[in-house]
């Protein structure tokens, strides 16, 4: 299994979202080549302003694990974690993040000048499938207009 393999899976999530009227992002957890969590944006379904998907997928791993902490796990997410998002990764411990799609309005980067709001030991890998991501909110928000 590629990292590639597993963004196309949180793609699919992705697309979940999109099919419900959510703004399409979708994200996986996985260890060991697997996936242990999945989630996509719930935000207008909950009536939940924190129901996005990394947090979604987040508290999936942890239930499954008993543990608050995931150093060995991956987040795949098809757009850049907002600021919220980060801090819920920070404090998770996530062992790697990989992102699709910056987010130039939302994403974290807006609010931290580039420093790293990750754990220091988390490694980060950014625009693996990209376009496909962004081709995604682009037809979601086109829709919306």
């Amino acid at each position: 299994m590629t990292d590639e393999y597993f963004m196309k899976m949180a793609l699919r999530e992705a697309e979940r979202a999109y099919e419900e009227g959510e703004v399409p992002v979708g994200a996986v957890v996985v260890m060991n080549q697997k996936i242990i969590s999945r989630g996509y944006n719930m935000v207008e379904k909950l009536n939940d302003p924190t129901a996005h998907a990394e947090i979604i997928a987040l508290t999936s791993a942890f239930n499954l694990l008993g543990s608050k902490y995931l150093p060995d796990a991956t987040l795949y997410v098809t757009v850049e974690p907002c600021l919220m998002c980060a801090g819920a990764l920070y404090w998770s411990k996530v062992g790697r993040i990989i992102w699709g799609a910056s987010d130039i309005k939302n994403g974290h980067q807006v609010y931290t000048d580039d420093r790293n709001p990750f754990h220091p030991k988390a490694q980060v890998l950014t625009g693996l499938l990209a376009e496909e991501s962004s081709e995604l909110m682009k037809a979601f928000f086109k829709a919306k207009r």
